[in-house]
């Protein structure tokens, strides 16, 4: 096991990666109960979506550990499963069958570009100071996600205000923060583990013993069933994708290649963002780690880790969920050492231990996670040093990069704000040569994309 994942190499123990393995795990095991019920909406059966969910979440973490050996989980994407439901399927009135057909081709594009390398030239093409504003913007992001998860901010019409911290909600979340925080600055292994394990017990205590209406779902009476239950069936959305019935559809095959093209832009550039993000205090894809031809900035180890990431969307299409991707909440385990694919292959081994204990894992609250992700967020931000902010051609489009991340609530396009302004920047300023071409391109579609909402 140590030789094959080069643990000794890549720094790290068996320890260091079980536990970060377990730690990403909790702080991404949300999507189990979120997505299900999202998709739901769009008329799929959610005990099968549930399997779905994990079945993909553990074939597509196995891949980027066997495949890549990189410290990433994936599951069934945050938003992107919302777009799914909402306006692939509802708002275009498709069937959840010809929606995953999308999901299925996007996949299929997304190998494709992977394999041509243009997701890596895409990649080395970003310019330094937009890399380090990709990596603090993703910690502003999953800092917001973890203080609305915990409620201790919440929206208030078209703002997000002060959460109602006499709540029992909130208040469990900020136990919980006091707990990370204090473990982290004691240089506590484990910290961030042992800080949502710590809340959820103290929520479950609170609740049976104080009697304070802490936001844990228990079970009615303590028994087996309370911890183990048989996994439904999945027979309801494997391989039910609709393809024949996709480009048959009233909608039009204009809409159609749109709908797609959302999806595979999307999918791309957050699981790009997660990588350059989650990995830059680590120097994991730095090329002197693995020699790229040519002159790329990155090892030929990211090339892995894409096309590990580009197959789980077409995995998950065939199982019966949404786009599959990379999660940013793998910064939780590698935060706290995780650096080989092991801590993949301990992340899937809990997903799919989860197909037997859902109850077990419902006993986790969103407040007893959000912590996790806030320290997370803090250690992210780090990388915002490495940005000149006295010089404002490279300031301008770092800062957007950054602030438009948690603002609009998405990596991608938090991304796109920055590669727009930085070309412009570079024109204004005459540096035509500065501007790689990829950049150029990326830009311009990212102006059509905001341009026409697509």
């Amino acid at each position: 096991m140590s030789n094959f994942f080069k643990l000794e190499e890549n720094n790290t123990t068996v320890k260091t990666e079980i536990i970060a393995g377990i730690t990403t795990f909790v702080t991404m095991a949300y999507i189990i109960f979120v997505n299900p019920q999202t998709l739901a909406e769009a008329g799929m059966d959610k005990g099968a979506v549930f399997v779905a969910t994990i079945i993909s979440a553990v074939i597509g973490t196995l891949i980027m550990a066997f495949v890549a050996n990189v410290p990433f989980a994936q599951a069934a994407g945050m938003g992107l499963n919302t777009f799914f439901t909402y306006s692939v399927v509802i708002a275009n009135n498709l069937t959840w069958q010809q929606g995953l057909a999308c999901v299925f081709i996007c996949g299929l594009i997304n190998i494709l570009i992977t394999a041509t390398k243009v997701r890596t030239m895409i990649i080395n093409a970003i310019p330094e100071s937009l890399q380090n504003a990709i990596g603090a913007g993703i910690g502003l992001f999953i800092t917001i996600i973890g203080l609305i998860n915990g409620g201790i901010i919440e929206q208030g019409g078209a703002f997000i205000k002060l959460g109602d911290l006499s709540q029992p909600g909130p208040f469990l979340a900020i136990i919980g923060l006091v707990i990370t925080v204090v473990l982290v600055v004691k240089n506590v292994t484990g910290a961030i583990l042992i800080g949502i394990l710590s809340t959820t017990v103290i929520g479950i205590l609170g609740k049976t013993v104080l009697g304070i209406d802490f936001p844990v779902s228990l079970p009615e009476t303590w028994s087996l069933s309370s911890f183990v239950s048989t996994p439904p069936s999945l027979k309801s959305t494997l391989l039910q994708l609709d393809l024949k019935g996709l480009f048959a559809s009233n909608l039009g095959i204009t809409s159609i290649i749109a709908i797609i093209v959302s999806f595979s832009f999307v999918d791309t550039f957050d699981s790009i963002g997660t990588f350059i993000g989650a990995s830059a205090k680590t120097g994991m894809f730095d090329e002197k780690n693995d020699p790229p031809k040519g002159n790329g900035r990155f090892s030929r180890k990211i090339d892995k880790a894409l096309f590990a990431d580009a197959t789980a969307t077409s995995i998950g299409a065939l199982l019966g969920t949404s786009n599959v991707t990379t999660y940013v909440e793998s910064s939780a385990g590698i935060s706290v050492g995780g650096r080989t694919g092991l801590t993949s292959v301990v992340t899937a081994i809990c997903f799919l231990l989860t197909l037997f204990l859902a109850p077990v894992v419902g006993l986790v609250p969103s407040q007893a996670t959000a912590p996790a992700l806030i320290v997370v967020g803090v250690l992210m931000m780090s990388s915002i040093t490495k940005i000149n902010f006295d010089d404002f051609e490279e300031a301008a489009p770092a800062f957007l990069t950054i602030t438009m991340m948690p603002f609009a609530y998405s990596i991608a396009d938090g991304i796109a704000s920055g590669f727009i302004f930085y070309v412009i920047v570079k024109v204004a300023k005459g540096k035509f040569k500065d501007i790689h071409p990829i950049m150029a391109v990326l830009a311009i579609l990212f102006i059509i994309k905001f341009a026409f909402n697509i």
